[in-house]
């Protein structure tokens, strides 16, 4: 019987990067894991990210769609710090440029929150413009237990966006090694860099333990 795994978003392109990770890492533990979005629990009401850290919003999250729908929950706080703005956005990464027109699409956002940091960063040399991105992933049971792993991503931001791949801060954020965008890299090479790929390959030493003492016996049906 396949784990089921509930991952707290309703974010496109975060949910299918994580089930791109996933799927890889359950196959190379031997797993059967069925993941699931917010989506297919359209009654979940959106956990406010009220931590001052990565750490706590990744387990407010976890918890509060853990406790919801019964199943073991995956969250992730991920957020874009920069060095000459003082670590910003960080935990405001998502929200960066809110409040947001009404009715404004992830992409709409996405662009907005560009905007705003090359705005910020107009008069910042390129020796300056050092950033990284760091995400805290969080397992959390029904049963309250609960797991986290970290990963981060060195890069800086460029001046003007570049690349079609990915998604939020992608196109302005230049890896040195790779020579290119996150949105220019391909998604499987982005996932064997990203600080998301790191998090979840330190979480996957964990979850077979966790898995195996908080399974839920059945999924609930929505």
């Amino acid at each position: 019987m396949p784990h089921t795994l509930v991952l707290a978003t309703r974010n496109a392109g975060k949910l299918a990067e994580l089930e791109a990770l996933l799927h890889g890492l359950g196959s190379g533990l031997g797993m059967d894991v069925a993941v699931m979005g917010l989506d297919a629990f359209p009654d979940m009401p959106e956990v406010e990210e009220t931590g001052e850290t990565f750490t706590e919003n990744a387990l407010l999250k976890a918890r509060a769609v853990a406790a919801h729908t019964g199943c073991i929950a995956m969250a992730d706080d991920s957020g874009l710090m920069v060095d000459a703005l003082q670590g910003a956005p960080g935990v405001r990464s998502a929200r960066f440029a809110a409040p947001f027109p009404p009715g404004a699409t992830g992409a709409e956002k996405d662009r907005l929150n560009n905007q705003k940091l090359l705005q910020a960063l107009a008069h910042v040399p390129d020796l300056s413009r050092s950033a990284r991105f760091v995400t805290e992933v969080a397992l959390a049971s029904p049963d309250g237990a609960s797991v986290t792993a970290q990963g981060s991503w060195q890069g800086r931001i460029l001046h003007e966006p570049r690349g079609e791949h990915g998604f939020g801060y992608d196109p302005v954020f230049f890896d040195e090694d790779a020579g290119c965008t996150a949105a220019e890299l391909a998604p499987a090479e982005k996932n064997a860099r990203s600080h998301r790929g790191q998090a979840l390959r330190r979480l996957a030493a964990l979850l077979p333990a966790f898995l195996a003492d908080h399974a839920v016996p059945s999924s609930p049906t929505r």
